[in-house]
């Protein structure tokens, strides 16, 4: 292992993959640091943007993919999609090897279907690697474990400590998750990764990922409408109007095709809603929240700084969020788990419900300060006491929350009367 390589909540993910499947798909943002992670397990490795090579390894992919694929298992084949004949090449020696851990490919887009033969499901698995979330970049000091607070209901964490100072927080959002930021001399060098990857995604990126020309101006107008929405239910139609202020012939299907191309980038992910039977159908929002894969994406989409965050809380409140999201999905890989928001039209929230693969759950609020702690447990309390009702009245047989959780900024943790947990971000791990 290199030296200065910092672990990642995937390693152990991957490794039990690669013990269980003959492929590995690692997929995910461009410089989330998934060839390296990738180069961990790799006993061999095939660069397909060897700048030197490639036109020799499309060649060799036209005409004959298997030699490809010939080297010390794994092997690692980085940024497979610009290949995508080596998807099927890949199945197709899996099911002749029908063995474990042959090969890991890595890729920073999805690729249209059509243009391979099989899914590879049940050969090829498939997973998500995000941007660092503040365990991994050594910010967090863990002492308070995502899985404990699954496993174990009365989980004392009175009095923890999180060494992060809001001035902290806010430099680490508008960062980003970047690994290679880690190792810039200056804060301003740190800062300029984010802005650079958007700069790739206006000018390259959002036109090479299906060959559908795009205007530059037209995806910066969608990023900073975007991030003007961020971690809220607006819909599309309110980007479309926000857009079409400057860009008056931008079509819906024009900008479904404008974000279609965002999501297969890895930039945008949004949240789904989460629509329990506790409520009618008609009374529980189901529209999705926006967000980034990263929450210095918004930042310098807005072309914003930590100076200026930190005299405008309520904008970092929704960064705060999205980065909450990024820790959130990253922890929970670990156990299989993903996210989803709760709201109605009464007002009843939850900024994040925590889902397990085995049907468990933990409702969480995201607050920035102290002053707001008190009307997020409230919420939680209430969510948590509606489902209860529920069950009583309505027989719904829904499982109850297995913790409540308010994830702030703060720097004290502890566990109120009520049993809602009070985690400042800087102490949470996996």
């Amino acid at each position: 292992m290199k030296s200065n390589y910092l672990p990642r909540v995937v390693d152990r993910i991957l490794e039990e993959r690669l013990n269980a499947v003959g492929a590995v798909l690692l997929a995910g943002p461009k410089w989330c640091g998934k060839t390296t992670t990738a180069e961990m397990q790799a006993k061999s490795v095939l660069k397909l943007q060897d700048p030197d090579k490639t036109s020799g390894y499309l060649e060799t992919a036209n005409t004959k993919p298997s030699l490809l694929l010939k080297g010390e298992n794994p092997r690692l084949i980085d940024e497979w999609q610009m290949a995508p004949v080596l998807w099927d090449a890949v199945r197709h020696a899996v099911d002749q090897r029908s063995e474990p851990g042959l090969f890991i490919l890595t890729g920073s887009t999805t690729v249209d279907e059509s243009k391979i033969m099989h899914s590879g499901t049940g050969r090829i698995s498939r997973m998500v690697m995000y941007p660092m979330s503040l365990f991994e970049s050594n910010e967090s000091n863990g002492n308070v474990s995502l899985s404990a607070l699954f496993t174990n209901p009365n989980l004392d964490i009175d009095g923890i400590k999180s060494e992060l100072s809001i001035e902290n927080l806010v430099f680490a959002a508008c960062r980003g998750g970047w690994p290679s930021t880690l190792n810039k001399k200056t804060d301003k060098a740190k800062l300029f990764e984010a802005r650079n990857y958007i700069e790739g995604i206006y000018n390259s990126d959002a036109s090479t990922v299906d060959g559908v020309k795009r205007s530059p101006e037209r995806v910066r107008a969608i990023l900073q409408s975007y991030a003007r929405n961020i971690s809220t239910l607006a819909t599309d139609r309110t980007i479309l109007e926000d857009v079409a202020s400057n860009y008056m012939d931008m079509s819906e299907p024009t900008l479904h095709s404008y974000l279609n191309a965002l999501e297969r980038l890895y930039v945008i992910e949004d949240v789904p809603a989460w629509c329990p039977s506790i409520r009618s159908a008609t009374t529980i929002r189901s529209g999705k929240k926006k967000e980034f894969i990263d929450p210095s994406i918004a930042v310098a989409s807005l072309a914003l700084s930590p100076e200026a965050l930190l005299v405008d809380m309520n904008t970092f409140g929704f960064i705060f969020e999205c980065l909450c999201f990024r820790d959130l999905k990253v922890y929970s890989s670990a156990m299989g788990g993903y996210v989803s928001c709760y709201r109605d039209r009464y007002g009843l929230e939850a900024d994040c419900v925590l889902h397990l693969a085995d049907g468990r759950y933990g409702l969480i609020e995201f607050k920035l300060g102290s002053n707001r702690i008190e009307e997020g447990a409230a919420h939680l309390l209430e969510l948590r006491d509606l489902i209860k009702k529920a069950n009583e009245e309505k027989k719904a047989k829904l499982r109850e929350p297995s913790f409540l959780m308010v994830l702030t900024a703060g720097k004290m943790g502890y566990r109120r009367n009520d049993g809602v947990y009070i985690v400042p971000i800087g102490c949470l791990k996996e």
